[in-house]
């Protein structure tokens, strides 16, 4: 067809249908058989004609696009990114996804999403108020994924972060360590969760010594955390180390292995997430694994209910959604051994 832009009365010729018929198909409602479906898909696939879905919206009162907001570097968002793809793709809808960044807040990313006409609005680590949460939910159905909103209209898909903490704070007491530290990831989504499954853990048992050091999100912030590790007394380092997740883990596993020690020989070391860079050989990262795929089918789930009147324990139209929470599993590899003598005495 040259430069010409291929339109749907094109696909309509060569497959030698009426335009209507060709609208039908591609939007994928009943009135055209089989035989003129394939036709036109047929026909289409020769001219290489994709539809303007964008001008479809326009024209309907429905546009079928959830809005994502996402933190733009965090791993962990991007495996859920993939879950939300498949989930959202077999539900019949589409995802337009809007990033946060130091310099975008997640209040604009949320306003990209709104004058796009999403019908509901997933919203990744949200950092934004409850009230700003529930003024949202109150236009549209929303979705908060990893961290917890106390009251009603917000639905929430979250990991049961204090559970993963618990985990990892068992295995290193299992391996003999009695000086354990948490890497905490201060105002982050599921932070205030993850230190009160650190404290429940240490305190039941009176051999455990709390150390909570400043850590974070990022590599950068686990080796500035590494840093102050280092500096303690030989005899007041932990032994072991908790880290808020997996990035904040390998950065500082990155530095105390550049200062001379060795992991897990000198300090064991367990994440939080597994990410895809935990499982490298040469990182090998004993960690708390969250489960993408579920977390995203969950979320797709809990608003194709609401937004398509569907009924389940989640909630549907305008019944505010129960929050699902999931389970955690530790994921053992080489980043964490039994302490040593000198280890379990302190």
């Amino acid at each position: 067809m040259g430069s010409e832009r291929v339109t749907m009365e094109h696909v309509a010729a060569r497959a030698g249908v009426s335009r209507a018929l060709v609208s039908i198909v591609f939007r994928g409602v009943a009135g055209a058989s089989e035989a003129t479906r394939e036709r036109v898909l047929a026909a289409a696939r020769e001219l290489d004609y994709r539809p303007d879905t964008r001008a479809s919206r326009l024209g309907s009162s429905r546009t079928r696009t959830l809005g994502v907001t996402f933190s733009v570097g965090h791993a962990f968002h991007g495996d859920l990114l993939e879950s939300l793809y498949t989930h959202a793709d077999a539900a019949g809808y589409e995802l337009v996804l809007s990033g946060v960044t130091p310099s975008r807040s997640e209040a604009a990313a949320v306003e990209t999403l709104l004058a796009e006409r999403c019908e509901g609005i997933i919203l990744l680590g949200s950092s934004q108020d409850t009230a700003r949460l529930e003024r949202l939910a109150a236009r549209l159905p929303v979705v908060s994924v990893l961290r917890p909103v106390a009251r009603g209209e917000v639905g929430v898909v979250r990991t049961d972060d204090a559970a993963g903490l618990r985990l990892s704070v068992e295995h290193l007491h299992g391996l003999g360590h009695r000086r354990i530290a948490l890497l905490d990831g201060g105002r982050t989504a599921g932070a205030a969760e993850r230190r009160r499954g650190y404290r429940t853990a240490m305190r039941r048992s009176p051999t455990l010594t709390e150390v909570v050091l400043t850590g974070g999100v990022t590599e950068l912030e686990g080796a500035e955390a590494a840093r102050t590790f280092l500096g303690l007394g030989p005899r007041e380092r932990p032994t072991a180390v908790a880290a808020f997740n997996d990035r904040c883990a390998i950065g500082f596993v990155d530095v105390v292995r550049q200062a001379g020690l060795h992991v897990p020989g000198d300090v064991s070391v367990v994440g939080f997430d597994d990410i895809t860079e935990a499982g490298y050989p040469h990182v090998a990262l004993t960690t708390v694994r969250q489960d993408a795929e579920r977390l995203g089918a969950e979320t797709v789930r809990t608003l194709a209910d609401r937004l398509d009147g569907g009924s389940s324990d989640r909630g549907s139209g305008t019944t505010p959604p129960a929050p699902v929470v999931i389970e955690p599993e530790l994921v053992v590899r080489a980043s964490t051994a039994p302490a040593t003598r000198h280890g379990a005495r302190s």
